[in-house]
């Protein structure tokens, strides 16, 4: 058995744990031999996610259901293959069913024909939706459903204790989630959600790309105040041409460093 680098009692997350960038942020959850995945990237790592699932000793047959933050494809191309895979349930936000069940290739991002981007988006049944204030329980944890859309119509985020999973709502180095009106994306929804996130009394935000950090208040602020300057300006939509932080993010997986305060040896 692999030992677990835990980050926090009853969270792995797989890309740390397998010391080096697979994808998105896979977020493993787990209490009393019962355990779920926050999001799975795309369909050519669920192979190696599960073999590093069955390393750390956690049984195949004890996955309670795989969730969506959103139906991005990069988040959740790999749905389909990974519940038959562990045979489980899915479960999204309701806004997130059509375009997962039918594998909409557009409104998933996994086709961009500008940008030559062609990905398949196999289509995955969602058993189960969750909104706003549901719970989900994993052994004798709960996760506390939010929903924080923005980024997309369907983003959930999901509070335990003081850690927020927050998906694509913010990142460590004040980004946030691709703004793009084809993808749900609203900007005004955007700023509501960082707000409460800031307001809340979390401590620690795991978001769905990049680095666990800290929750920052002056940042989320000075974002907030970024966006609310988008909504009277044309250049929102704009791409960039790389993003630093990932580069920061591969360093430190490989050298397996976190953020003082985080890191509970348990397993």
């Amino acid at each position: 058995m692999l030992p677990h680098k835990t980050l926090f009692p009853g969270v792995i997350e797989l890309n740390y744990q397998a010391g080096e960038v697979l994808g998105c942020n896979v977020y493993l959850v787990h209490d009393q031999g019962e355990w779920t995945l926050i999001d799975i990237g795309y369909e050519e790592t669920v192979d190696e996610f599960v073999e590093l699932i069955r390393q750390l000793d956690f049984p195949l047959s004890k996955c309670k259901t795989l969730i969506a933050t959103h139906a991005d494809v990069d988040h959740i191309q790999g749905l389909a293959k990974a519940k038959q895979m562990l045979r489980t349930s899915v479960t999204s936000h309701p806004l997130a069913v059509e375009a997962l069940q039918t594998g909409d290739k557009l409104t998933t991002f996994a086709e961009i024909k500008a940008q030559n981007i062609h990905l398949d988006m196999p289509p995955v049944e969602i058993e189960h939706q969750i909104n706003d204030g549901d719970t989900i329980r994993i052994g004798n944890l709960e996760l506390e459903v939010w929903h924080t859309p923005g980024h997309t119509d369907s983003q959930l985020s999901f509070r335990l204790g003081d850690v927020l999973f927050s998906g694509d709502n913010i990142y460590r180095d004040g980004c946030v989630g691709a703004i793009d009106a084809h993808h749900g994306s609203n900007i005004n929804d955007f700023i509501k959600s960082l707000e409460r996130i800031r307001d809340s009394d979390v401590v620690w935000l795991l978001p769905s790309h990049g680095p666990i950090f800290r929750k920052d208040n002056e940042m989320l602020n000075r974002t907030i105040d970024r966006l609310r300057s988008y909504l009277k300006m044309a250049d929102f939509g704009t791409l960039a041409n790389e993003w630093p932080l990932m580069d920061e993010w591969e360093n430190e997986v490989a050298d397996g460093t976190l953020p003082d305060g985080v890191g509970v040896k348990k397993g």
